[in-house]
C-alpha cells in the first residue's frame, strides 16, 4: 500500500492567517466544506481571519448590458445586465435562474458584513447552514430558494437581524434598475486581483490551494500559515489529524488517545512496579511465616528437651554404673 502525505509551504507573515472560499450560493464542489467547517472557524477562533466571497460575472464585459441600457442576458443578470451569473439548473424557463444567485450572493455577503467583523462570523455559517437545509433541498426544484418567508425563517434561526440584511443589500444599490451595486462591485474588483477563474477556490495567505476541498486538507493548510510557534492550540492538537472535526469536538485526535487515557509505556511500567510492589511483600510476608514457624518449633523442643534430659539412662536401657557393679562378674 502506498500512503502520500500532503505538505504546505505557505506565507506566514505574522500569527493571523487570512484565508479565502470563493463560491456562489449553487455551487455544489464546496457544499460539504461549508456545511463541516463551522466549528473548526470557531476553534482558530481570534487566531485566523475568514473572508466568503461570491464569484460574480461582470455583464458589461460580457455583453449582458445594451448599448441602449438594457438587458440583454435574459434572466442571468441582475441591474440590466450589470451582475451576472450562471443558470444552476441549465433551464431559463424553470427552477433558479442567475440573477436568483446573483440576489442571494448579494444576501450571504451582506449577512458577513454584519456578523463577520470577528472574523469567525459564527452567524454566517449557521444561516447558511439553514438555508441550505430549509430553502434549497434538490426535491424542490428551486421554488424556496427565493421564497422570502423561508428566507427569514432561516435568518430567525441563525440569529440573523433579516430588516439589517435587508438594509445592506438597498444601500449597497438594490439589483433593480441600471444603477451600480457597490458590494457587487468590490466583489469583481477583488475576483480581478485574486485572479480567480474555477469554483470553488480557496486562498491562504492569498497563496490559492490545490487539492481536494475537505475540511482535514483546508485545516491542514491553515494552520501550515502560521508562523513556527505561533499555531494556536487546536492546530497543535489536531493538524495532522485525519478526522478533524471530531478532534475539535473532543479535543483530541480519534485513535490517538484521549487527554486521560494511559499510554502503552506507563501502562506497562505502572503494571510492571505492581507485580514488583506485590511480590516483595510476598516475600516480606513468606519471610515473616518461616521465623513464626521457626520459634514455634523452639519453643515446642524447648519444653521436651528438659525431659529428655532426666530419663536419658531408663530411655535407651543402659544401665548406670552403680548397677553395672553389683551384677557385674568378678574376673581374676
Amino acid at each position: 500500500m502506498v500512503r502520500a502525505e500532503m505538505s504546505w509551504a505557505l506565507p506566514a507573515p505574522d500569527a493571523r492567517v487570512e484565508y479565502e472560499l470563493w463560491t456562489t450560493p449553487k455551487e455544489a464542489v464546496s457544499a460539504p466544506l461549508k456545511s463541516t467547517f463551522r466549528e473548526v472557524a470557531v476553534a482558530l477562533g481570534e487566531h485566523a481571519q475568514f473572508t466568503p466571497h461570491f464569484y460574480i460575472y461582470d455583464g458589461l464585459f460580457a455583453g449582458c448590458r445594451g448599448s441602449d441600457g438594457e438587458n440583454q442576458c435574459y434572466n442571468l443578470c441582475t441591474n440590466n445586465g450589470r451582475y451576472c451569473s450562471t443558470d444552476p439548473d441549465d433551464d431559463l424557463d424553470r427552477g433558479i435562474s442567475g440573477a436568483d444567485v446573483v440576489t442571494e450572493s448579494l444576501r450571504q455577503i451582506c449577512i458577513w458584513r454584519e456578523y463577520g467583523d470577528d472574523g469567525v462570523g459564527l452567524p454566517w455559517w449557521d444561516y447558511i447552514e439553514e438555508f441550505d437545509f430549509r430553502c434549497d433541498k434538490d426535491e424542490d426544484d428551486g421554488k424556496f430558494f427565493t421564497n422570502e418567508q423561508c428566507i427569514k425563517d432561516a435568518m430567525q434561526r441563525s440569529g440573523v437581524d433579516y430588516d439589517k440584511v435587508k438594509k445592506c443589500m438597498d444601500d449597497a444599490g438594490g439589483l433593480e434598475g441600471d444603477g451600480e451595486n457597490n458590494v457587487l462591485e468590490e466583489e469583481l474588483v477583488a475576483r480581478e486581483a485574486s485572479g480567480v477563474l474555477i469554483l470553488p477556490s480557496f486562498f491562504v495567505n492569498q497563496a490559492p490551494l490545490r487539492g481536494a476541498l475537505v475540511t482535514s486538507e483546508v485545516f491542514e493548510a491553515i494552520c501550515s500559515g502560521f508562523i513556527s510557534g505561533s499555531e494556536p492550540p487546536v492546530c497543535q492538537k489536531c493538524g495532522k489529524c485525519g478526522d478533524v472535526n471530531t478532534c475539535v469536538e473532543v479535543g483530541y485526535c480519534p485513535g490517538s488517545g484521549s487527554p486521560n487515557s494511559v499510554s502503552v509505556p506507563v501502562f506497562a511500567a505502572s503494571l510492571a512496579g505492581v507485580v514488583v510492589c506485590f511480590g516483595f511483600m510476598g516475600l516480606i510476608q513468606w519471610q515473616r511465616s518461616q521465623r513464626q514457624m521457626r520459634a514455634q518449633v523452639r519453643g515446642i523442643m524447648a519444653e521436651y528437651m528438659p525431659l529428655d534430659e532426666n530419663n536419658k539412662v531408663d530411655q535407651v536401657g543402659i544401665p548406670d554404673d552403680e548397677d553395672h557393679d553389683e551384677d557385674g562378674v568378678e574376673l581374676s
